[in-house]
Formats: structure tokens, sequence, C-alpha cells
């Protein structure tokens, strides 16, 4: 493998070097609308600037706007209007053959804010986002290295964010688990978005979220208001493009894992339609190299806008992915090796309906969506784990409704409620088995059938309350009936105060509930188990530094309490599972007898600064945290969390040499996670564990990008080297029965990959 994948790079190389661009007379056109970021009316007579050009526009009564004939290459554009706060965009791709769409919504100048100096804003946050919270457009996450162009991977740059596994997205934010995290797609609820993800949590190997089709990102690590809920550490929302209006074009992709097609283009006048269907190929990378399992999967995205009239517009969309693990057991040595593996076939689907009415002072959305998600562990040769075996399906059926009104230029009510239906179905079965910590567990064999309700509804005020102050104030209230304790009330505030026309001072405090795992419900006794709570409070401070320069710092501390512990394993708080299966004792399951008695603290200070792309053909983000996180469980003992990694630093940053030329880096440094050692015969104590640490993990990926603008066709391509010094860094600390000795698990080393795109 590792020689094919030398051999094609160093081809593709010698492509770089001698390939030219055909000389080609077409331009580029940019093209978008401009609304307010609270009503979402459109803004006539806008004013739109190719940076560093004499080119632009200004928008219509309509709100749209474009401006044609732009040489290819990279822009800047800035949006300003009178009354409201300018934006920059960076990032801006234009090429002969697609037009560029930049929708922008601007923020409303307050009266009190007219004497100040405003500068132009290439960090553009809503009101609603005072704090911890940070945005990606589709090109910055696109050249990020060692992401797989993964929209999940490519936030482990900011501070607060930790992996579980090198080999996979599982997002540690803030100390806590893989399962507090909620992801969002043009505003739907989606469970998991990750192929091969574990049931109940988040993570997984790689997103099947097509990167071509997400319009931006925003991604907060805390704070974030009571329009969000039923989890506790971190919101990752997702926009997706609208398909191209002027004609239908198409993108075929092959990387280093998967190769797909894209379509999009407009239906008719008032509609248009995005289209995207992937395969892996590692399964036959994985046999031909002689693998002992191999893992391939199927993933589409589409979504279809209807523009009705001015102010009401319909979407649909559908996200689904077919994960699927085969099994070759020709060798004892493979044979080991699969029976400590659980694979999991997996098939999952979202599909969501959305009316949005806009009206002159705000707007009403309305959804209907279904998830849904199928886990099959049940192999047909015993020889896979045959310890534990699984099929259960989830299904949510969710109505919702938000409506946004802008009372005033200064003053803006968000008011939201949600509906769902949950369909759980479980067939479980494990033998009783003797833990390496001497725990007898004892046979499980759980059959459920349940439909359980959730319904949640909040109250958002945000406020400009003088020329200097800002503040979001809110109230929620959940529901779950599927646990005796029903019923949850969380109040959160947060404050900005204005130092100085470039620096703000911020605070945010409040409480946030999760719902226990269904999968931890197939024991009746766990339906006394309450919903998750921690207190979170930050304080931070940013800076513009300069125009495109922000520097941050943010302290937090988030106060746990009502985590499922386990009465059978008293070391055994849930915090410390959710990204693991038969490595941890089958704990990340949930399946033992729980109590909501556990506690935790995590407490830090996050160290930032982020320049965007400029006149200065330079880019990055440099990011520094320090934390450290305790779990007490059953035993009233104190210890680290499982994914307490006391210092996380990462610089990634890169350099536009050209329109056509882009290299970019990344080097990551963490200190080693907690794990409990074995003795000499296997076994593991409880008075060590999590006691020792992994060796600290550090690597450099880097990055090449050139793009090639033909006649008719546009080629993109890249070199992507992960971990480019080779360092084998230390995963996890497992036993191995047939040398008796400990087998410390390393990531791959050196990971070189390619990609190759051509659109038309």
């Amino acid at each position: 493998m590792k020689k094919n994948n030398v051999t094609s790079i160093i081809l593709l190389m010698v492509f770089f070097l001698f390939a030219e661009s055909y000389p080609q007379e077409e331009k580029g056109k940019i093209y978008g609308s401009i609304k307010d970021v609270i009503s979402l009316q459109p803004l006539p007579g806008a004013n739109i600037l190719v940076v560093d050009t004499n080119m632009g526009a200004a928008s219509d009564a309509d709100g749209n706007y474009i401006i044609e004939g732009i040489e290819p290459g990279t822009y800047r554009i800035r949006i300003s209007s009178v009354g409201y706060m300018a934006v920059i965009k960076t990032d801006v791709v234009v090429n002969p053959i697609k037009p560029n769409r930049i929708d922008v919504e601007l923020q409303e100048m307050p009266y009190q804010l007219n004497e100040i100096t405003v500068q132009d804003d290439y960090f553009f946050k809503s009101p609603i986002e005072i704090i911890s919270t940070a945005k990606f457009s589709f090109e910055e996450i696109r050249r990020s290295p060692g992401a797989f162009e993964d929209v999940v991977r490519a936030l482990s740059v900011l501070p607060g964010v930790a992996q579980a596994d090198a080999g996979r997205n599982d997002l540690i934010i803030r100390g806590g688990a893989p399962y507090e995290n909620l992801f969002l797609v043009d505003g739907i609820k989606i469970p998991n978005i990750n192929h091969f993800g574990n049931q109940g949590a988040t993570g997984g190997p790689i997103s099947y979220v097509n990167l071509d089709f997400v319009k931006s990102t925003t991604f907060s690590t805390g704070g974030f208001p009571v329009t969000y809920g039923d989890k506790l550490s971190s919101v990752l929302s997702i926009k997706l493009k609208d398909g191209r209006s002027d004609r239908i074009g198409g993108k075929a992709t092959i990387s280093s894992s998967q190769f797909g097609l894209n379509l999009e283009g407009p239906i008719t006048q008032n509609s248009d339609f995005i289209f995207s269907a992937r395969r892996s190929y590692l399964d036959i990378i994985f046999k031909a190299a002689g693998f002992a399992f191999v893992p391939e999967y199927y993933d589409m995205i589409s979504k279809l806008n209807i523009k009705l009239n001015s102010g009401n517009n319909l979407s649909f969309f559908f996200l689904g992915a077919l994960d699927n693990v085969n099994f070759f057991n020709d060798t004892p040595e493979k044979r080991f090796d699969n029976s400590r593996t659980i694979g999991s076939n997996q098939k999952q689907y979202t599909i969501a309906g959305k009316y949005q009415k806009i009206f002159e002072r705000g707007f009403l959305d309305i959804s209907l969506s279904r998830n849904y998600v199928n886990y099959n562990s049940a192999q047909k040769d015993t020889l896979q784990n045959p310890l534990y075996t699984n099929l259960s399906t989830e299904a949510e059926n969710s109505a919702k409704s938000e409506l946004t009104l802008k009372v005033s230029s200064e003053n803006e009510i968000n008011i939201g409620a949600e509906l769902s239906l949950i369909e759980f179905n479980s067939d479980v079965y494990s033998p009783s088995i003797v833990t390496s910590f001497g725990d007898l567990l004892d046979t499980i064999n759980y059959k459920t059938n349940v439909n359980y309700f959730k319904w949640g509804g909040y109250l958002n005020y945000n406020s400009i309350l003088s020329e200097k102050f800002l503040m979001n104030l809110g109230i929620r209230g959940d529901y779950f009936d599927g646990i005796n304790t029903k019923y949850y009330f969380s109040p959160r505030l947060s404050l900005s105060y204005r130092l100085t026309p470039e620096s703000n001072i911020s605070i945010s405090g409040g409480i946030y509930y999760q719902t226990p795992s269904y999968l931890w419900l197939n024991n009746d006794k766990n339906r006394d188990l309450k919903s998750i709570k921690v207190n979170q409070y930050i304080l931070g401070y940013e800076n513009r530094l300069k125009e495109d320069i922000l520097f941050k710092i943010e302290g937090f501390i988030k106060d746990y309490s009502n985590y499922p512990v386990s009465t059978i394993r008293p070391y055994l708080i849930l915090a410390n599972t959710g990204a693991g299966f038969s490595d941890d004792n089958y704990s990340s399951l949930g399946l033992d007898p729980l109590q909501s008695t556990g506690k935790g603290l995590t407490r830090g200070i996050e160290f930032s600064v982020q320049k965007k792309l400029s006149e200065i053909p330079y880019y990055g983000i440099i990011s520094l945290t320090i934390s450290k996180s305790d779990f007490t469980s059953l035993d009233r003992v104190s210890r680290p969390g499982l994914y307490d990694q006391n210092i996380l630093f990462n610089i990634s940053g890169g350099y536009k040499f050209n329109s056509e030329w882009e290299g970019s880096f990344k080097f990551r440094l963490a200190t080693g996670s907690p794990y409990t050692p074995f003795d000499n015969y296997g076994r593991q104590s409880v008075s060590d564990y999590n006691s020792k640490r992994l060796v600290p993990s550090h690597s450099l990926d880097i990055r090449v990008d050139k793009r090639w603008n033909f006649s008719s066709w546009v080629l993109i391509t890249y070199i992507d080297i992960q971990n480019i010094y080779n360092r084998k860094n230390t995963n996890s600390v497992r036993w191995d029965p047939r040398v008796m000795k400990v087998d410390e698990t390393s990531s791959i080393g050196i990971l070189p990959s390619i990609g190759i795109s051509a659109e038309i």
C-alpha cells in the first residue's frame, strides 16, 4: 500500500510540475443575495466590492446582486449597507465554469453605535453567538491538512478540542465525553453524521456529509443559547449550499478513501437541486493488502429548494449512509484480531422538509424530519466477538417550529418548540464474563420494543443594552418520558462588554441537560436515571489585533452532576466511555445497572490567534489549551477523566502562492490520556484506574493544492501527507493473552494520499 501511494504521489508531483492550464477566454462571476441577519429581509442598495479590484455591484430591490467578468482566482469581497456593519468574505474562488454564489447576512448597526468606528468584519458572528464560537467556510475546511476534507476533522485545530483517537473524529470538547455533541444540518438534528458511528455516541472514522455541498459551519464549544438543547458540550451547525442557478453541472472526485459524483442545477426558474453519491474503495485496498477485516461504505445527499414567492420557501433534503464490515478468518492471526472487534453494519438516513415564511420583522421555520439508524453487530461467524451481539433500531420523528422576531434594531426574540416520537427496538445479548478488573458481569439478554416521547421549548432574548453591552438571556424546558424524572428547565445568560472598538470581554453561565442514551434504558432499572446536568461558566476576552487577526482567551468551568455510574463496577462512570467497546470491558455500552450519582469537574484556559486570508496571502490559527478533568463514581474516588489531555497545542496555516498553487500544514501536540495498567497476568486493579498516562503525541501534516482552469472544465488536485515524520503515537494499551504481555496499539505512521476532482 505504501509503495503504491508513493508511486502515485510521485506521478502526481510530476504532473504538478509540468502541466499548465490551457489558455482560455472565459471569465467567472459572483452572485448571491444580501439580507438582514435577524429578519432575513432583503437589503436593496447594498454595495458588494471585489477587494483590490475596480469591480463591484449593488443589490437590487430583492437583495440580489451579480458581478461578472472576473478573472479566475481567489478573492475577497466586501459587503456594506447604510446602517449595517460591513462584512468581508475571504476565500471566494472564481472559475470560468461555475458561478460562485455568496449569500451574506448583515447585522444592523444600532443607533447607539453610530459614533464608534467599526472595522470591516472578517470574523462576523450573529448577535446570538456571544462566546466560544468559530465559523469556517467551505474553502477553509477543504484545504485543512490531514482532515480528508471531513467537516468534523477540520475542527480539531480549535482550542478546547481533543481527539479520542487519531483514526477517528470523536470530538472531546473541554473534557466532555464523545456523546455530548450536537450536529445540525440546515437546522435539523442529526444523531451522528459519521460512518461506522458508535451507538449512543457522535463520532466515527469519517463524516458522510459531502463537503462539496457545505456552505459554511458554525461551531460552538460552550455557552450556546437555549435554542439548542439535549446536549452538554458543543453544537456543530452545518449549512448546505443551494444548487447553481445557471445550468446543470457536475463534479467527479477520487480521493484517498472514496470516489463519487456530484450533480446540481436549476429545475425551474424558482427551484434548484443538489445530489451526490459516493462509495469507498477501502474494501478493495484492505482486501488486497491482506487485512483481517474490510470496511466499505456508501453515502448520498440530495436537496431540493423551491421558492414559492418572495416570502415563502420550501426545502427538502435527504442524507443517507450504508456501512458494512466483512471479516476474513483464514489465518489464526486474523481470527484472533477479529474476535476482539465489534463490526457493526449500519444503515442510517435523515429525511426532512422545511417551510420558511419571511415577514416584515422576522421569519418562521416549520420542519418535519425523520432520523433512522439500524445497528447490526450480530455477525454470521461467531468468531466475530462472540461475547456481544446487537440488533438495534433507533428512529426519531420530529416536528419543529422556530419563530424569530426583530422587535427593533436592538432587540430580538426567538421562540421555538420541538416534538419527537422515538421508536426504539433492541435485541442485545452478552454472556456472563469476568472483566480484567475481576468484576463478574451477569448474562445480558435484552429484547426491547418501546416508543418514547420528547419535547423541548425555549424563549430566547437578545438585546443591545447600550453602545457597549450585549446580552443573550433564555429559558428552556425539556421533557422525556423514558425516565422517571421527566421535566427539566435550563436558564442561560451571556453578556458581552465592548472595551474598545477592537476588543470586548464576555461572560456566560447556564445549565445544560442531556437525556440518557436509549441503549442504556434497555435495563428497566435504569429508568430511575436522571438527565445528565452540567453547570457551565465561561469568561472570555478577544481583541482584533488587525482587521484580519483575532486574539482570544477563554477560561471555562464545567460542573457535572447526575452522571450515570455503574452499581456493579463502582469505579466506572460513563463520562469515561463512548469511544470504545470490547477493549473497555464493554462499559461503553452502558448496559450495567446505573444510577445518577456521578460527579465531575472540568476546568481550563484557552488561547488562540487566528488570521484570515487577506491582502497578505497567508492564513492560520494557533491554539493552546491547558485543562484538567476529574470524575467521581460510586466509590467516591476522584480520578482523571479518560479523555483528560492536560495540554493541547495546534498550529496550522497556509500560503496562497497564486490563483493556482497553495500550500498548508498542521502540527498537533497533546499530552497523553490516562489509562489503567495491566499486571503480568493481564489483570487490572481498581486502585490503578486511570493512574498512568500515554506518552505525549505529536504529528505534522502537510498539503499542496493545485488548480487548473481549462476552457470547459476545472481540475482540482492535492497531495496530503499525514504524519510526515512517521511518528508512531500510542493510541491505547491492550492485553494480548497469546503472548501474555501488553500490546501498545499505535496509530498509523506516515500516510500519503491524493485527491483529484474534475468539475464541469
